[in-house]
């Protein structure tokens, strides 16, 4: 009896025994949790076939089923480590899904248009599944075509978002070598203008100001705030990859995705950019897995690489018309700077942003190697000379959407964009990417042009170096997934999520930063902070239907520009001037299309106009003759000048609110609110205003708490305000702070880093630092 007591305590004792107690397992509905003592959290779905097994104690996923445990699912092996032997197992197949990046996905898919999609063959109202239900089309792509990385667009709840994440987890941890699915977002956490701020109250998602409105407040301690706070809201709704920021510099004042940046000084971008991404990458403390990254961190792709900012005359190289960027000022290298000082040299851990995504943009003349004038997602110099080798990147490198698909039309959106390289096949298009030193595909759900380049590598160069070359992609893609947990545990509590998307702490952090971001340009005779409860006239607002500058339709509006039921708040409202102490102008600026139009090209002009930064009429006289760059295969030309052309503001019923207010108020304070997406030209409206606000798609409650010194502004411009068309004529697409300024009837130049408090002039440790940099 003694010797089968000795046999029990050291069979008890024993350290395999013992470490058999470092796991325990608790379900959750689909998904299981398991929690390793001293070791990793892992969730699993037991539908999916994936068992665990234990190896010195700790609990592993099986992801591939061979009940081994490999180096891929071993948690304490290091990222590369992981990455390199897992790319080592997949087929030709998968890895060309990995380089997959699906087009637009709606949470529930909508049942129209260009990114439609079904449930068993029907729309999603007639199918009765639930809105977190993965679509035909997604089963689809997650499936036969092995795609994870995933675009996510609009959910119905933080509930849902975090159900059809579980789902997706579930359907590809059961297939293949069970890799996660990375799904990602472009920037959605802009503002509902109308809505009211409560402090205690929680909202759909916080909201902030545009990234030139972060820029606007001249605060890198901000910008990386709102990084760290939008990383733990895009983690809640299963999205693990920012498509973003974007950190192209502005140098043209008169293109139409100026708003998503930080602004033309390149000294500022940089700083936005170093800040914005490390406060996405990080995490510390509990949630780091190593080197910074871990179960808080969200993958930053910074755009555009090289820069996208200097489309000839402002033009955007979504469209054919607008796929030149040009460089009159000799000023390349520039553009790269908020890359190269700012998203590549972080102070954080992370160390650089894992991903990149070139602009459509051919580069005019600026590929000294190859002489190639073809999309920078296509050039290798611009790829794999500079990118890679000379500022030695080794990231993700992830096309712009479409790039590789047929050019059916010069002035629609939705088309491919296949610019300089119009002639390749689909499958040719793909294979010169690959080659120029991309990783991935964005906006293509179809592994077969992938697989199709595979095999026009291996003629070219050989098995083993093609399969080498894949595998190189495959690592870079997988480190971005290993990094952020998700091999561990990619599941979500939907009752957790909705706890912390929206939640009032975040709320109140994105109020704050709007009202930092508001900039006061005039404020004569310190009309500024107006007395509460005064009478108001507000104008109601007429805007005709028209188009956005990408070409989707934008509806006819007239009625109240604001929420009068927040304007109550704070002032007595009154419809007759006569009764107001005060006018309230609500605008925008100036919208003047994006320098094309259909119906130029059909009355027997090129379809090319001016864009116009004031609302009156303008006739371009001082535009260049001949355009610097042209040719497109839709066109039997190659001169996309406008010269003598003549365009006016879509909204130019603005102009007229403020000069019929002035009229209206016979010599009364006309305070003028302009919500500002690019410059603007300011002679036509500032002599007609007793105070101006720009503000950067903030709520209208933020203006009001400025209005009133609630808060005095602290804003400062992130951009240069021209004194004229003219002048935006004369300037080089590719230099910032290159214009004459405006100088209003106080005496003020509206030059990048002016602002007004209550008090004057902003003259602060922010202008000292930034100022200083303007050339």
């Amino acid at each position: 009896m003694k010797y089968l007591k000795l046999t029990i305590a050291l069979l008890v004792s024993s350290p395999a025994l013992m470490a058999q107690q470092k796991w325990s397992e608790q379900p959750q509905g689909m998904f299981s949790i398991v929690n390793n003592t001293g070791g990793k959290v892992l969730g699993y779905a037991p539908a999916s076939g994936v068992k665990i097994i234990t190896k010195d104690g700790f609990a592993f996923k099986d992801l591939n089923k061979n009940g081994q445990l490999d180096k891929y699912e071993d948690w304490r092996l290091p990222v590369d480590v992981r990455a390199k032997d897992l790319a080592s197992k997949m087929t030709v197949e998968q890895i060309a899904g990995l380089m997959l990046y699906s087009r637009h996905q709606a949470i529930p898919t909508s049942s129209r248009g260009f990114f439609a999609g079904t449930y068993n063959g029907k729309s999603f109202e007639e199918s009765g599944v639930n809105p977190s239900d993965l679509s035909d089309q997604q089963k689809e792509f997650l499936i036969k075509d092995n795609l994870r990385h995933v675009l996510i667009t609009t959910v119905t709840s933080a509930e849902v978002a975090a159900a059809w994440n579980n789902n997706v987890q579930a359907l590809v941890e059961g297939n293949g070598l069970g890799i996660p699915a990375n799904n990602s977002s472009d920037p959605r956490h802009g503002t509902s203008a109308n809505a009211e701020f409560n402090a205690g109250a929680g909202g759909a998602i916080s909201m902030w100001p545009t990234s030139l409105g972060m820029a606007a407040s001249f605060d890198a301690a901000l910008v990386k705030q709102f990084g760290a706070i939008a990383a733990q809201e895009y983690r809640a709704l299963g999205i693990s990859t920012a498509l973003s920021p974007q950190i192209d510099i502005a140098t043209d004042p008169r293109w139409n995705r100026f708003n998503g940046t930080f602004g033309e000084d390149p000294a500022l971008a940089a700083a936005m950019a170093k800040a914005y991404v490390d406060g996405f990458q990080t995490s510390s403390g509990k949630n780091e897995i190593g080197n910074g990254w871990g179960y808080a961190s969200v993958n930053a792709m910074v755009k555009h690489w090289p820069g996208g900012g200097s489309g000839e005359a402002g033009r955007d190289a979504h469209f054919g018309f607008g796929k030149y960027a040009v460089y009159p000022g000799n000023n390349f290298n520039e553009h790269m700077v908020p890359f190269t000082q700012g998203a590549f040299k972080l102070n954080g851990k992370t160390k650089m942003a894992s991903a990149v995504m070139p602009y459509y943009t051919i580069s005019y003349n600026q590929d000294v190697k190859n002489n190639e004038n073809v999309a920078n997602n296509y050039n290798k110099y611009i790829i794999t000379d500079l990118l890679r080798t000379k500022y030695k990147y080794d990231g993700v490198v992830c096309t712009d959407w479409l790039v590789t698909g047929d050019e059916t039309a010069i002035d629609v959106f939705i088309t491919g964009k296949p610019w300089g390289v119009e002639k390749l096949t689909v499958a040719e298009r793909h294979y010169k990417i690959l080659m120029a030193g991309v990783d991935q595909f964005g906006g293509n759900n179809d592994a077969g042009p992938v697989i199709e380049a595979y095999k026009m590598g291996v003629k070219e160069k050989g098995e083993a170096w093609m399969r080498a070359r894949f595998e190189a992609s495959a690592v870079r893609l997988l480190r971005n997934i290993f990094n952020t947990g998700m091999f561990e545990n990619p599941y979500l509590n939907p009752a957790v999520s909705k706890t912390i998307v929206g939640k009032p702490a975040f709320m109140n952090a994105g109020y704050q930063a709007q009202l930092k971001s508001v900039v006061m340009l005039k404020n004569k005779s310190n009309v500024l902070p107006l007395q509460k409860n005064k009478t108001v006239y507000i104008p109601k607002r007429y805007r005709p239907a028209g188009r956005h500058f990408l070409g989707f339709p934008t509806p006819e509006f007239n009625g109240s520009p604001v929420n009068l039921d927040i304007v109550k708040k704070y002032f007595n409202v009154t419809e007759n001037p006569d009764e107001a102490d005060y006018a309230l102008v609500f605008i925008d600026n100036p919208a003047t299309g994006n320098g094309y139009k259909a119906e130029d090209a059909k009355a027997g002009g090129n379809g090319y106009l001016p864009i116009s930064l004031q609302y009156g009429s303008y006739t371009a006289t001082e535009a260049r003759a001949t355009s610097i760059a042209g040719g497109d295969p839709l066109e039997k030309f190659t001169n996309r000048g406008y010269k003598d052309k003549t365009v006016e503001a879509s909204n130019i019923s603005d102009l007229k609110m403020v000069t019929e207010t002035q009229e209206k108020m016979k010599g009364k304070p006309v305070i003028v609110a302009v919500n500002i997406n690019n410059p603007m030209v300011f002679s036509e409206i500032e002599k007609q205003s007793n105070a101006i606000l720009l503000s950067f798609g903030v709520q209208d409650q933020a203006l009001l708490d400025i209005m009133t010194g609630v808060v005095a502004p602290s804003g400062l411009l992130p951009m240069q305000m021209p004194a004229s068309m003219q002048v935006v004529e004369k300037q080089f697409e590719d230099k910032p702070h290159d214009m004459q300024c405006y100088k209003d009837s106080e005496g003020n130049v509206y030059d990048f880093g002016f602002g007004l408090n209550f008090k004057g002039i902003i003259k602060d440790a922010r202008t000292q630092q930034f100022q200083k940099n303007k050339k």
